[in-house]
Protein backbone atom coordinates (compact mmCIF):
# COMPACT_ATOMS: atom_id res chain seq x y z
CA UNK A 1 0.00 0.00 0.00
CA UNK A 2 1.12 3.31 -0.72
CA UNK A 3 0.07 6.74 0.07
CA UNK A 4 1.49 10.78 -0.09
CA UNK A 5 -0.20 13.73 2.03
CA UNK A 6 0.94 17.67 2.25
CA UNK A 7 2.40 18.07 5.64
CA UNK A 8 4.20 21.68 4.84
CA UNK A 9 7.70 20.39 5.01
CA UNK A 10 8.38 22.54 1.64
CA UNK A 11 6.55 25.27 2.94
CA UNK A 12 8.48 25.58 5.96
CA UNK A 13 11.81 25.08 4.82
CA UNK A 14 11.92 26.92 1.33
CA UNK A 15 11.47 30.67 1.06
CA UNK A 16 7.98 33.01 0.27
CA UNK A 17 8.19 32.04 -3.38
CA UNK A 18 7.70 28.51 -2.76
CA UNK A 19 5.79 28.53 0.51
CA UNK A 20 2.41 28.53 -1.09
CA UNK A 21 3.32 25.16 -3.21
CA UNK A 22 0.44 22.47 -2.71
CA UNK A 23 2.20 20.04 -3.61
CA UNK A 24 2.33 16.91 -1.44
CA UNK A 25 5.31 16.15 0.46
CA UNK A 26 5.08 13.60 2.78
CA UNK A 27 5.32 9.91 1.17
CA UNK A 28 4.43 5.98 2.88
CA UNK A 29 4.76 2.95 1.69
CA UNK A 30 3.64 0.18 3.86
CA UNK A 31 2.84 -3.86 3.77
CA UNK A 32 0.72 -5.48 6.25
CA UNK A 33 2.98 -8.38 6.08
CA UNK A 34 6.60 -8.64 7.26
CA UNK A 35 8.90 -8.07 3.83
CA UNK A 36 12.57 -9.30 3.17
CA UNK A 37 14.54 -6.20 2.06
CA UNK A 38 17.87 -4.78 1.08
CA UNK A 39 18.90 -0.92 0.49
CA UNK A 40 21.51 0.54 -1.19
CA UNK A 41 22.89 3.92 -0.31
CA UNK A 42 25.49 7.08 -1.14
CA UNK A 43 28.47 6.53 -0.66
CA UNK A 44 29.19 10.09 -0.08
CA UNK A 45 30.67 10.47 3.38
CA UNK A 46 28.43 13.37 4.34
CA UNK A 47 25.13 10.99 5.23
CA UNK A 48 22.32 12.34 5.95
CA UNK A 49 20.36 11.17 9.29
CA UNK A 50 17.56 9.32 7.21
CA UNK A 51 20.88 7.25 5.79
CA UNK A 52 22.25 6.17 8.86
CA UNK A 53 18.94 5.53 10.75
CA UNK A 54 17.76 3.34 7.66
CA UNK A 55 21.04 1.75 7.33
CA UNK A 56 20.50 0.31 10.83
CA UNK A 57 17.10 -0.82 10.43
CA UNK A 58 18.14 -2.86 7.59
CA UNK A 59 21.06 -4.89 9.01
CA UNK A 60 17.97 -7.24 9.96
CA UNK A 61 17.02 -7.58 6.78
CA UNK A 62 13.30 -7.10 7.33
CA UNK A 63 10.63 -3.97 6.78
CA UNK A 64 6.98 -3.57 7.05
CA UNK A 65 7.18 0.27 5.62
CA UNK A 66 9.47 3.14 4.22
CA UNK A 67 8.64 6.72 5.05
CA UNK A 68 10.23 9.37 3.00
CA UNK A 69 9.43 13.08 2.82
CA UNK A 70 10.77 15.90 0.18
CA UNK A 71 11.62 19.56 1.00
CA UNK A 72 13.81 18.55 3.67
CA UNK A 73 17.31 16.77 3.54
CA UNK A 74 17.87 16.46 7.18
CA UNK A 75 21.59 16.02 6.11
CA UNK A 76 24.37 18.12 8.55
CA UNK A 77 21.58 18.67 11.03
CA UNK A 78 23.26 17.09 14.26
CA UNK A 79 22.25 14.64 16.82
CA UNK A 80 18.47 16.99 16.29
CA UNK A 81 18.22 15.64 12.74
CA UNK A 82 19.22 11.66 13.80
CA UNK A 83 16.27 11.72 16.48
CA UNK A 84 13.88 13.27 14.19
CA UNK A 85 14.77 10.96 11.73
CA UNK A 86 14.34 7.84 14.78
CA UNK A 87 11.18 9.62 15.50
CA UNK A 88 9.94 9.46 12.18
CA UNK A 89 10.11 5.59 11.75
CA UNK A 90 8.98 5.54 15.92
CA UNK A 91 5.82 7.50 14.90
CA UNK A 92 4.80 4.95 11.87
CA UNK A 93 5.59 1.95 13.87
CA UNK A 94 3.22 3.22 16.47
CA UNK A 95 0.21 3.90 13.71
CA UNK A 96 0.60 -0.08 12.62
CA UNK A 97 1.76 -1.32 15.66
CA UNK A 98 4.96 -2.59 14.50
CA UNK A 99 9.07 -1.97 15.66
CA UNK A 100 10.40 0.92 14.73
CA UNK A 101 13.91 -0.99 12.74
CA UNK A 102 10.83 -2.37 10.65
CA UNK A 103 10.37 0.72 9.53
CA UNK A 104 12.64 2.67 6.95
CA UNK A 105 13.59 6.52 6.39
CA UNK A 106 13.91 8.56 3.96
CA UNK A 107 14.58 12.18 3.09
CA UNK A 108 15.62 14.79 0.41
CA UNK A 109 15.27 18.18 -0.20
CA UNK A 110 17.56 21.56 1.25
CA UNK A 111 20.74 20.06 3.08
CA UNK A 112 21.29 21.69 6.62
CA UNK A 113 17.92 23.03 7.63
CA UNK A 114 16.39 21.26 10.41
CA UNK A 115 13.74 18.98 9.69
CA UNK A 116 10.27 20.04 11.05
CA UNK A 117 9.36 16.77 12.34
CA UNK A 118 6.03 18.82 14.20
CA UNK A 119 4.82 19.04 11.17
CA UNK A 120 5.30 15.05 10.33
CA UNK A 121 3.90 14.28 13.73
CA UNK A 122 1.15 16.88 12.55
CA UNK A 123 0.95 14.71 9.20
CA UNK A 124 0.95 10.77 10.29
CA UNK A 125 -2.99 10.60 10.92
CA UNK A 126 -3.57 11.66 7.55
CA UNK A 127 -0.37 9.61 5.71
CA UNK A 128 -1.71 6.69 7.34
CA UNK A 129 -5.54 7.33 6.17
CA UNK A 130 -4.14 8.29 2.67
CA UNK A 131 -2.75 4.32 2.16
CA UNK A 132 -4.58 2.83 -0.76
CA UNK A 133 -3.54 -0.65 -3.06
CA UNK A 134 -3.80 1.28 -6.46
CA UNK A 135 -2.31 3.31 -8.88
CA UNK A 136 -4.00 6.18 -6.77
CA UNK A 137 -1.93 5.72 -3.82
CA UNK A 138 0.72 4.95 -5.93
CA UNK A 139 1.03 8.26 -7.64
CA UNK A 140 0.42 10.28 -4.14
CA UNK A 141 3.52 8.76 -2.94
CA UNK A 142 5.14 9.51 -6.20
CA UNK A 143 4.17 13.29 -6.25
CA UNK A 144 5.18 13.34 -2.32
CA UNK A 145 8.90 12.77 -3.01
CA UNK A 146 9.68 14.67 -5.92
CA UNK A 147 11.84 17.73 -5.82
CA UNK A 148 12.43 19.67 -8.64
CA UNK A 149 11.58 16.40 -10.81
CA UNK A 150 9.46 17.80 -13.79
CA UNK A 151 8.36 14.41 -14.96
CA UNK A 152 7.24 10.99 -12.86
CA UNK A 153 9.41 8.41 -13.03
CA UNK A 154 7.62 4.59 -12.33
CA UNK A 155 7.75 1.08 -13.63
CA UNK A 156 5.68 -2.17 -13.29
CA UNK A 157 6.77 -5.32 -14.44
CA UNK A 158 5.21 -9.03 -14.52
CA UNK A 159 6.99 -12.04 -15.30
CA UNK A 160 6.92 -15.59 -14.64
CA UNK A 161 9.21 -17.67 -12.21
CA UNK A 162 8.42 -21.22 -12.04
CA UNK A 163 5.23 -20.84 -13.54
CA UNK A 164 3.82 -18.42 -11.09
CA UNK A 165 3.41 -14.83 -11.99
CA UNK A 166 5.81 -12.00 -9.92
CA UNK A 167 5.31 -8.78 -10.24
CA UNK A 168 7.85 -5.71 -8.96
CA UNK A 169 6.97 -2.23 -8.84
CA UNK A 170 9.05 1.15 -8.58
CA UNK A 171 8.81 4.45 -8.39
CA UNK A 172 11.97 6.94 -8.12
CA UNK A 173 12.97 10.67 -7.80
CA UNK A 174 15.68 12.27 -8.83
CA UNK A 175 16.90 15.50 -11.11
CA UNK A 176 19.75 17.31 -9.84
CA UNK A 177 23.06 16.57 -7.65
CA UNK A 178 23.22 13.36 -9.71
CA UNK A 179 26.69 11.45 -10.15
CA UNK A 180 28.02 7.72 -10.20
CA UNK A 181 28.03 5.98 -6.44
CA UNK A 182 24.18 7.08 -6.43
CA UNK A 183 22.56 10.51 -6.57
CA UNK A 184 20.16 13.20 -5.18
CA UNK A 185 17.85 10.30 -5.58
CA UNK A 186 15.21 7.94 -4.00
CA UNK A 187 14.13 4.89 -5.28
CA UNK A 188 11.65 2.35 -3.79
CA UNK A 189 10.63 -0.82 -5.40
CA UNK A 190 8.07 -3.73 -4.17
CA UNK A 191 7.82 -6.83 -5.21
CA UNK A 192 5.88 -10.24 -4.46
CA UNK A 193 8.30 -12.60 -5.25
CA UNK A 194 9.59 -15.03 -2.44
CA UNK A 195 13.09 -14.44 -2.23
CA UNK A 196 15.71 -14.73 0.44
CA UNK A 197 17.55 -11.54 1.67
CA UNK A 198 20.87 -12.86 1.01
CA UNK A 199 19.70 -12.96 -2.93
CA UNK A 200 17.71 -10.20 -2.73
CA UNK A 201 20.64 -7.93 -1.31
CA UNK A 202 22.74 -9.54 -4.10
CA UNK A 203 20.59 -8.35 -6.79
CA UNK A 204 20.05 -5.07 -5.33
CA UNK A 205 24.04 -4.88 -5.68
CA UNK A 206 23.84 -5.86 -9.41
CA UNK A 207 21.44 -4.33 -10.51
CA UNK A 208 22.31 -0.97 -8.98
CA UNK A 209 25.98 -0.85 -10.18
CA UNK A 210 24.48 -1.38 -13.70
CA UNK A 211 21.73 1.35 -13.81
CA UNK A 212 21.83 3.58 -10.57
CA UNK A 213 25.67 3.89 -10.49
CA UNK A 214 25.81 4.29 -14.32
CA UNK A 215 24.11 7.91 -14.05
CA UNK A 216 25.60 11.58 -13.82
CA UNK A 217 23.71 14.34 -14.07
CA UNK A 218 26.42 17.20 -12.60
CA UNK A 219 29.02 15.41 -11.05
CA UNK A 220 27.80 15.74 -7.35
CA UNK A 221 27.04 12.68 -5.51
CA UNK A 222 24.28 13.35 -2.45
CA UNK A 223 24.23 12.73 0.86
CA UNK A 224 20.54 11.21 0.93
CA UNK A 225 20.51 8.39 -1.86
CA UNK A 226 18.52 5.14 -1.12
CA UNK A 227 17.87 2.26 -3.37
CA UNK A 228 15.71 0.35 -1.42
CA UNK A 229 13.16 -3.09 -2.11
CA UNK A 230 10.49 -5.10 -0.04
CA UNK A 231 9.67 -8.57 -1.06
CA UNK A 232 6.27 -9.91 0.26
CA UNK A 233 6.22 -13.61 -0.74
CA UNK A 234 2.53 -13.03 -2.20
CA UNK A 235 3.67 -14.74 -5.54
CA UNK A 236 3.73 -18.03 -4.05
CA UNK A 237 7.03 -19.02 -6.10
CA UNK A 238 9.67 -21.04 -4.93
CA UNK A 239 12.16 -19.09 -2.23
CA UNK A 240 14.61 -17.96 -4.74
CA UNK A 241 18.26 -17.96 -3.91
CA UNK A 242 21.13 -16.84 -5.15
CA UNK A 243 22.41 -18.37 -7.94
CA UNK A 244 20.52 -20.40 -10.28
CA UNK A 245 18.05 -19.89 -13.15
CA UNK A 246 14.87 -18.58 -10.79
CA UNK A 247 17.84 -15.70 -9.42
CA UNK A 248 18.71 -14.70 -12.65
CA UNK A 249 15.08 -14.38 -14.05
CA UNK A 250 14.54 -12.15 -10.89
CA UNK A 251 17.90 -9.99 -11.61
CA UNK A 252 17.25 -9.54 -15.57
CA UNK A 253 13.86 -7.95 -14.43
CA UNK A 254 14.94 -6.19 -11.15
CA UNK A 255 17.51 -4.58 -13.88
CA UNK A 256 15.47 -3.56 -16.38
CA UNK A 257 13.42 -1.80 -13.74
CA UNK A 258 16.20 -0.05 -12.58
CA UNK A 259 17.70 0.65 -15.80
CA UNK A 260 14.46 2.34 -17.13
CA UNK A 261 14.29 4.69 -13.98
CA UNK A 262 17.68 5.43 -14.33
CA UNK A 263 17.07 6.84 -17.56
CA UNK A 264 14.29 8.83 -16.90
CA UNK A 265 16.04 10.17 -14.26
CA UNK A 266 18.88 11.99 -16.40
CA UNK A 267 16.16 12.67 -19.36
CA UNK A 268 14.72 14.60 -16.57
CA UNK A 269 18.04 15.70 -15.25
CA UNK A 270 17.72 19.70 -13.84
CA UNK A 271 17.11 22.30 -17.05
CA UNK A 272 18.30 19.26 -19.33
CA UNK A 273 16.90 19.09 -22.42
CA UNK A 274 18.27 15.83 -24.22
CA UNK A 275 19.37 12.73 -22.92
CA UNK A 276 22.78 11.79 -23.73
CA UNK A 277 23.48 7.41 -23.42
CA UNK A 278 27.34 6.74 -23.81
CA UNK A 279 28.38 3.58 -24.66
CA UNK A 280 31.97 2.31 -24.72
CA UNK A 281 32.91 -1.30 -26.44
CA UNK A 282 36.07 -2.91 -27.11
CA UNK A 283 37.29 -2.40 -23.43
CA UNK A 284 39.77 -4.30 -21.88
CA UNK A 285 37.15 -5.29 -19.09
CA UNK A 286 33.78 -3.82 -18.17
CA UNK A 287 34.97 -2.02 -14.91
CA UNK A 288 37.46 0.08 -17.75
CA UNK A 289 34.51 0.61 -20.43
CA UNK A 290 32.34 2.03 -17.37
CA UNK A 291 34.89 3.88 -16.18
CA UNK A 292 35.56 5.15 -19.95
CA UNK A 293 31.69 5.35 -20.51
CA UNK A 294 31.67 8.01 -17.18
CA UNK A 295 34.03 10.26 -18.10
CA UNK A 296 32.42 11.48 -21.34
CA UNK A 297 29.44 11.17 -19.68
CA UNK A 298 29.79 13.44 -17.15
CA UNK A 299 32.41 16.19 -19.28
CA UNK A 300 30.79 19.49 -18.72
CA UNK A 301 32.29 20.34 -22.28
CA UNK A 302 30.81 17.07 -23.69
CA UNK A 303 27.29 17.65 -22.25
CA UNK A 304 27.58 21.87 -23.43
CA UNK A 305 28.54 20.77 -26.78
CA UNK A 306 25.40 18.12 -27.11
CA UNK A 307 22.91 21.26 -26.06
CA UNK A 308 24.60 23.43 -28.91
CA UNK A 309 24.04 20.33 -31.20
CA UNK A 310 28.07 20.64 -31.75
CA UNK A 311 30.40 17.87 -33.17
CA UNK A 312 32.98 18.11 -30.95
CA UNK A 313 34.46 15.20 -31.00
CA UNK A 314 37.53 16.08 -29.89
CA UNK A 315 35.81 16.69 -26.00
CA UNK A 316 35.09 12.94 -25.88
CA UNK A 317 38.45 12.21 -26.52
CA UNK A 318 39.69 14.18 -23.96
CA UNK A 319 37.52 12.91 -21.63
CA UNK A 320 38.62 9.26 -22.62
CA UNK A 321 41.74 10.46 -22.00
CA UNK A 322 41.34 11.44 -18.25
CA UNK A 323 39.05 8.36 -17.39
CA UNK A 324 42.00 6.89 -15.52
CA UNK A 325 42.18 3.91 -18.23
CA UNK A 326 45.27 2.78 -20.00
CA UNK A 327 43.76 2.45 -23.98
CA UNK A 328 45.39 3.17 -27.68
CA UNK A 329 43.78 6.53 -28.73
CA UNK A 330 45.00 5.51 -32.31
CA UNK A 331 42.24 2.52 -32.03
CA UNK A 332 39.89 4.76 -31.16
CA UNK A 333 36.37 5.62 -32.83
CA UNK A 334 33.41 7.86 -32.23
CA UNK A 335 30.01 8.03 -33.45
CA UNK A 336 27.29 9.86 -33.27
CA UNK A 337 23.85 8.50 -33.04
CA UNK A 338 19.55 9.65 -32.84
CA UNK A 339 16.60 9.06 -34.50
CA UNK A 340 17.98 11.45 -37.17
CA UNK A 341 20.36 8.91 -38.25
CA UNK A 342 23.80 7.71 -37.53
CA UNK A 343 27.35 9.55 -38.21
CA UNK A 344 30.92 8.73 -37.62
CA UNK A 345 32.90 11.62 -36.75
CA UNK A 346 36.31 9.91 -35.53
CA UNK A 347 38.22 6.77 -37.00
CA UNK A 348 41.23 5.07 -35.27
CA UNK A 349 41.55 8.56 -33.60
CA UNK A 350 41.84 10.30 -36.23
CA UNK A 351 38.90 13.11 -38.09
CA UNK A 352 37.00 11.61 -40.64
CA UNK A 353 35.47 13.61 -43.51
CA UNK A 354 31.80 14.24 -42.61
CA UNK A 355 28.34 16.53 -42.60
CA UNK A 356 28.44 18.97 -40.29
CA UNK A 357 24.93 19.61 -41.49
CA UNK A 358 23.54 16.08 -40.39
CA UNK A 359 25.71 15.74 -37.26
CA UNK A 360 23.70 18.88 -36.40
CA UNK A 361 20.04 17.64 -37.27
CA UNK A 362 21.91 14.20 -35.42
CA UNK A 363 22.85 15.91 -32.20
CA UNK A 364 19.43 18.07 -32.76
CA UNK A 365 17.34 15.21 -31.21
CA UNK A 366 16.16 14.54 -27.54
CA UNK A 367 17.29 11.18 -27.36
CA UNK A 368 21.41 11.20 -28.56
CA UNK A 369 24.06 8.39 -28.60
CA UNK A 370 27.54 8.40 -28.32
CA UNK A 371 29.33 5.41 -29.31
CA UNK A 372 32.88 4.92 -28.79
CA UNK A 373 34.33 2.00 -29.94
CA UNK A 374 38.28 1.29 -28.51
CA UNK A 375 40.60 -1.58 -29.59
CA UNK A 376 41.44 -3.26 -25.71
CA UNK A 377 39.33 -6.46 -25.43
CA UNK A 378 35.30 -7.30 -25.18
CA UNK A 379 34.35 -5.16 -22.06
CA UNK A 380 31.15 -2.97 -22.64
CA UNK A 381 29.20 -0.64 -21.09
CA UNK A 382 26.61 2.42 -21.24
CA UNK A 383 26.13 5.49 -19.18
CA UNK A 384 23.73 7.70 -19.15
CA UNK A 385 23.39 11.48 -18.56
CA UNK A 386 21.87 14.97 -20.05
CA UNK A 387 23.14 17.81 -21.60
CA UNK A 388 23.93 21.16 -19.64
CA UNK A 389 21.80 24.05 -20.21
CA UNK A 390 21.15 27.83 -18.86
CA UNK A 391 18.51 26.49 -16.71
CA UNK A 392 21.04 24.40 -14.31
CA UNK A 393 22.51 27.70 -13.67
CA UNK A 394 19.12 29.17 -13.01
CA UNK A 395 17.59 26.02 -11.20
CA UNK A 396 20.80 26.05 -8.94
CA UNK A 397 21.70 29.44 -8.35
CA UNK A 398 18.31 30.28 -6.30
CA UNK A 399 17.26 26.92 -5.39
CA UNK A 400 17.09 27.49 -1.67
CA UNK A 401 14.42 30.22 -2.79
Amino acid sequence: MAGGVRAGIKASCNAVSRASSPKKDLALIYSPKECTAAAMFTKNIVKAASVEVSRKHLMGGKLRAVIANSGNANACTGEAGMEAARRMARLVANEFSVEPFEVAVASTGVIGVPLPIALIENGIGALKDSLRNDEHGHAAALEAIMTTDTRKKEIALEFEIGGKPVRIGGMAKGSGMIHPNMATMLAFFTTDAAIGHEALYASMERCTKRSFNRLTVDGDTSTNDMALIMANGEAGNQLIEAGGNDYEIFCAALEKACITLAREMARDGEGASKLLTVTVTGASCEKDAELLAKSVASSSLVKAACFGADANWGRVLCALGYAGVDFNPSGTSVTFLSKAGEIRVCEKGEPVSFSEEKAKAILSEEEIEILVRIEEGEGKASVWGCDLTYDYVKINGDYRS
